[in-house]
């Protein structure tokens, strides 16, 4: 057994940072999520196709506070409570202590550390409460500017992917990338 304390998933709890505080993404955050869902750089950084409506949004919004298998935050500026994006463990694997992360921001959030500060923070509580002991994430080469940031949390990259995405007729590789519990990271807002 690995030790993964299944009760951090599905008990989401806040986090906080020096400028940001993480709070379970719900409902509550609609209005704030929709805008990034149709923000054509914030589609082409995260691969994401198709359209979304507000209905199927909120429905999954209402369903991901329950799940065992994941955690959702809500990245907030903390002194004014504005929101900056989301963060996502998931894809849980119980055997191996091992999850996904994913992160986006909100159009004219990113290039303010934000993001950065928001990782280092759920790879803190993803190594200390949860019991992980890998995360990682996919990033596509067309966007150095997240691969410097995963690079400041501590990710190492681990290999490269050949022709993952084909975005507006140019195929573009993706980035694997990784931290483990035992590697140096830098704490929060460093």
């Amino acid at each position: 057994m690995t030790g993964v304390e299944i009760d951090e998933l599905v008990s989401v709890r806040t986090l906080g940072g020096p400028r940001v505080r993480l709070v379970p993404l719900g409902p509550e955050h609609l209005d704030d999520v929709m805008p990034g869902l149709s923000d054509p750089e914030t589609l082409k950084l995260t691969g994401t196709r198709g359209t979304f409506t507000r209905d199927a949004v909120a429905a999954h919004l209402a369903s991901i506070g329950a799940a065992a298998d994941r955690a959702d935050w809500a990245i907030l500026h903390r002194e004014d409570g504005r929101f900056l994006g989301e963060i996502v463990l998931n894809e849980l694997d119980e055997d191996n202590a091992s999850m996904n992360v994913r992160i986006a921001l909100v159009p004219g959030a990113p290039g303010g550390g934000y993001g950065t500060e928001a990782m280092c923070v759920v790879l803190d509580h993803a190594f200390s409460a949860i019991g992980l002991h890998r995360v990682q994430l996919d990033v596509y080469a067309f966007n150095p500017r997240a691969i410097r940031s995963y690079e400041k949390a501590g990710f190492v990259l681990e290999g490269r992917q050949r022709d993952t995405l084909l975005w507006d007729g140019e195929w573009t590789d993706s980035i694997l990338m990784s931290v483990l519990s035992s590697d140096r990271r830098p704490a929060p807002g460093r």
